[in-house]
């Protein structure tokens, strides 16, 4: 597996790597929440399964499904996490068939992977099909100067507006609480206080 800088994978990267740190919290974060049939959309070389399947929280989760488009990263995180709960398969958010080939999940997972995504409307769409009506979905993006203002990363589509991020997800089905991140540290987002990365908590709207 080559190391591009793009993709985190914990064992090209020293372990106080900035970079590192501030992706394994989201994942921290997310293991709090995270309970029954997980689903970790853009999974890339699936670390987070072995965080959030620490023996104290092993319990709360009856299984992992990493799905990512890149085939390298799947067959990777199968050798390296192929254990237990996990599985892992190539796949899109946006490939027709999903609930039928999946069925729903209690809680997904969906770390910087929107961001990536041309048809962001139906990436957020497709995630709330897959939502069990009492799941959870996490799902965070970095800060942006607006949906269609060019971005500086050669990697990203286009990066929002916290006020945009909110209304693409509700407007997609979702309740959203959001929190914000800054390294280490995942909060509620305090006056003043600046951050790099949005973390939305989610729930379907009742209908």
């Amino acid at each position: 597996m080559e190391y591009t800088g793009e993709r985190v994978i914990p064992e090209f990267m020293k372990a106080d790597n900035g970079m590192l740190l501030e992706h394994m919290e989201r994942y921290i974060f997310a293991k709090e929440y995270a309970y029954g049939r997980v689903l970790d959309i853009a999974c890339g070389v699936g670390y987070g399964a072995d965080i959030l399947l620490e023996e104290i929280y092993d319990k709360k989760i009856d299984s992992y499904l990493g799905i990512d488009l890149c085939e390298k990263s799947v067959a990777y995180a199968r050798e390296m996490y192929g254990f237990r709960k996990t599985r892992f398969e190539q796949g899109n958010i946006l490939y027709p068939g999903l609930v039928e080939g999946y069925g729903k999940f209690d809680t997904i997972l969906s770390f910087e992977t929107i961001e990536h995504i041309e048809k962001d409307r139906e990436c957020v769409e497709n995630l709330a099909g897959l939502l069990k009506e009492t799941g959870t979905l996490i799902i965070s993006t970095p800060f942006g100067k607006g949906r269609d203002v060019p971005c500086a990363s050669p990697y990203h589509i286009r990066q929002y507006r916290r006020e945009e991020f909110v209304a693409l997800l509700e407007e997609g089905g979702f309740e959203v609480e959001l929190f914000c991140q800054r390294g280490q540290q995942i909060e509620k987002p305090k006056p003043g206080e600046k951050y790099f990365l949005m973390v939305a908590l989610c729930r379907l709207k009742k209908s």
